[in-house]
């Protein structure tokens, strides 16, 4: 499993709170992407927890929405940070990792940056 530290932000009015410490990864047993922020203070389990269920995001994209549709946002992913999480995917399902030409290209866009 990986697990990337990233900042969320609430987006409901009234709550302009920020999680610094929020975890973003990959759960292959579950084969989805995940993430966590906002520990509660007593049970230290998270507020916002994403991607429990098998399958549940299959890609970064779909993670992101279900966060603003439960009132967060993730801070822009870095190219590199984003392409360590489709690494992690790829992995884990035993495919090669960026191979091919999305491997040259994103190889090209990281050495551009």
């Amino acid at each position: 499993m990986s697990r990337y530290t990233i900042t969320v932000t609430g987006t409901v009015t009234g709550q302009g709170r920020s999680d610094p410490d929020a975890v973003i990864g990959y759960d292959p047993p579950l084969r989805t992407y995940f993430l966590q922020a906002f520990p509660h203070e007593e049970t230290d389990e998270p507020a916002l927890w994403l991607g429990t269920r098998d399958r549940a995001f299959e890609t970064l994209e779909d993670l992101r929405y279900a966060a603003i549709s439960h009132g967060y946002d993730l801070t822009p992913l870095k190219r590199e940070l984003a392409a360590k999480l489709v690494d992690d995917k790829a992995a884990a399902s035993g495919r090669p990792e960026r191979d091919g030409i999305l491997g040259d290209l994103l190889k090209r866009l990281n050495r551009s940056n």
